[in-house]
């Protein structure tokens, strides 16, 4: 296998360009379990036509597991808001459209976000009060069954230099409520240090998709809770402090 460039070093991967192949290599911290997940919600996105690198299949490449999906050429929306920081606005507001486009969509067959969440706050090491807390006001949310992403950011969108957006990294996917998708974008745009994106965007997906500010606020607690197994440093202290957020207003 040819490594032409690598794209990015993530974690525990790597994903490279492969000629026309994108090549994501696992380290032994990925279970076999997770890389196949990982797959799978890709091939079951790729059913719904949402705009996503076709999936190739599942290898090892030098004695690592790997899922090898289509390359595609372009720049990511985090590139294109770097060099054109003039146009961050219609870069945001594209940003949150693509999102609901993708929110408008469902795939059965994808795993439960309460599930996923209410594992990852059991594995959080809060204490059982909090934990507890934490479970009960995850089960008072509605249930609603739209695909999220569970990652949407700009780095994960590319754009073809014809324009055609391409969503990335669907091993978060989940079926759920897209406000809880929503904020987990806010969080990352937190987590990133850039609070006014993190302000506009939200600002805008309520706008757009006719949701209460205070909704999506509920939610944060929830979902910082459920990413803090695998956080450290500054970025565990940053979630932490959302946690403590009982009414947040």
């Amino acid at each position: 296998m040819n490594h032409d460039s690598v794209i990015a070093v993530r974690p525990h991967k790597t994903i490279y360009r492969d000629g026309a192949r994108c090549v994501k290599a696992f380290d032994e911290a990925f279970s076999k379990a997770d890389i196949l997940n990982e797959a799978l919600n890709q091939a079951r996105i790729e059913q719904t036509g949402l705009n996503i690198p076709k999936l190739l299949g599942v290898n090892t490449v030098d004695g690592k597991w790997a899922i090898l999906t289509e390359y595609v050429e372009g720049k990511t929306l985090a590139q294109l808001m770097a060099e054109n920081p003039g146009k961050k606005d219609e870069y945001l507001a594209f940003f949150v459209d693509l999102q609901l486009q993708m929110h408008a969509m469902t795939c059965p067959l994808l795993n439960k976000l309460k599930d996923k969440m209410h594992n990852k706050i059991s594995a959080s090491g809060l204490d059982a009060t909090t934990r507890y807390d934490l479970h009960i006001r995850l089960d008072s949310m509605p249930n609603h069954n739209k695909i999220c992403h569970g990652d949407f950011n700009p780095s994960n969108i590319v754009l073809t230099p014809d324009g055609t957006p391409y969503i990335l990294d669907w091993s978060h996917a989940t079926q759920g409520n897209a406000s809880a998708d929503a904020a987990r974008t806010y969080l990352l745009f937190c987590l990133a240090d850039d609070h006014a994106a993190a302000e506009q965007y939200l600002d805008l997906f309520c706008r757009k998709s006719d949701t209460a500010r205070q909704y999506v606020q509920q939610w944060m607690p929830i979902v910082a809770a459920s990413q803090l197994v695998k956080s450290t440093g500054a970025e565990r202290e940053f979630l932490l402090s959302w946690v403590g957020v009982v009414d947040y207003q």
